[in-house]
């Protein structure tokens, strides 16, 4: 168990604490959308300085993306004030750091190998990112995790499935450090609806500190059209309302996420096709002579590692076939991650191993 001060401190967690002072008094910016409830059918809009000569993106879109966000509270168990709705997941992240982390002063903790945009998005807002490798196994270290942590720790980024990694980390680890840390755990679930495991949104009623995100870029096939997903208790929610921008979330993507999420038979049915193309890819990779190790995983790709990543990289381009070479994270020496494509281009990297095999 972690130790008895951090046990304590969660007894008296309470979300004013670690939000920051000037976003504490902030008052949202309120457009004359947000100040009424009806469809829009029956309203003359004389509010927004809008061309009023209707092409299907005149106006501005819903501020608060009601009628996504009903389709999506119902299929994920959860009311529509647990959502949070963003320019992609990066958006989303970046308003955690803006609304809970003072800039020369917080702390966030990181478990690398991980996703980059963490990193990326502490040195944004001048916030100390400290990084606590994960185990050989590829799980958090909860000793090494503790050690860091201290009372300027706000953040605790967990990508489960891991990136790069593929693999679930720990339900038991992870309930060890929701239940001792003092500060927010985020749980990046880019990646989940490829996995077996449970979301841990079903747990968000049991921790107040819990904090999920989840992207349709992934298993939704939406990548281009930018739209991340939070979820969380509606306090924590109410405070990144504060300063999201109002208009986040454009109406082209509100229509077409509404259009594809709508369709959960079409996502099941490309989901299903990728955890097949997924082990068929696998299993080729098990019979190439330069591969030595092929690591669990959980996600839409495979992380494999090689003799020589750099120069395996480097004849799969030739071949025009782009993967990533992973070589220079830490735990990831030598290692490419594959992502699953269609059976058409496992085919095609398939081919090319064997060539280079031999």
């Amino acid at each position: 168990m972690l130790n008895d001060q951090f046990n304590v401190e969660l007894m008296n967690f309470n979300l004013k604490n670690i939000t920051r002072e000037n976003v504490k008094g902030l008052s949202p910016y309120s457009s004359a959308r947000d100040e009424y409830v009806s469809d829009g059918s029956t309203m003359v809009f004389l509010d927004a300085n809008e061309n009023p000569f209707e092409n299907g993106v005149n106006r501005y879109p819903d501020p608060q993306q009601r009628s996504l966000k009903t389709i999506l509270a119902a299929q994920k168990g959860i009311k529509e004030e647990n959502i949070l709705l963003g320019n992609g997941s990066d958006e989303v992240l970046d308003l955690l750091f803006r609304a809970f982390c003072e800039p020369k002063q917080d702390n966030i903790i990181t478990l690398p190998p991980t996703y980059g945009m963490y990193k990326v998005l502490s040195g944004i807002n001048l916030v100390e990112n400290r990084e606590v490798l994960l185990t050989t196994a590829f799980q958090p270290n909860i000793a090494e995790i503790t050690k860091a942590i201290d009372e300027h720790t706000k953040l605790l980024f967990i990508c489960s499935p891991n990136n790069p990694t593929g693999n679930s980390f720990s339900t038991a680890i992870i309930e060890e450090l929701l239940n001792s840390f003092n500060g927010l755990v985020v749980i990046d679930e880019a990646y989940i609806d490829f996995s077996s495991e449970e979301s841990w949104t079903s747990k968000l009623a049991d921790y107040p500190n819990l904090i999920v995100t989840q992207t349709l870029s992934k298993a939704y096939g939406m990548a281009g059209i930018r739209l991340g997903i939070c979820l969380a208790s509606p306090e924590i929610i109410a405070v990144i309302n504060k300063i999201k921008p109002p208009y986040n979330v454009n109406q082209l993507t509100q229509d077409k996420a509404i259009e594809r999420v709508s369709d959960q038979k079409a996502v099941q049915t490309e989901v299903a096709s990728i955890l097949e193309e997924r082990e068929k890819l696998m299993e080729t990779l098990k019979t190439i002579s330069f591969v030595s190790t092929i690591y669990p995983t959980d996600a839409n790709f495979i992380l494999a590692k090689v003799d020589d990543a750099t120069r395996r990289y480097n004849q799969l381009l030739e071949k025009g076939i782009v993967v990533r070479n992973r070589t220079t994270q830490p735990l990831c020496e030598n290692t490419l991650r594959f992502t699953v494509g269609t059976s058409e281009e496992n085919n095609i990297v398939i081919t090319a191993l064997r060539a280079l095999s031999n």
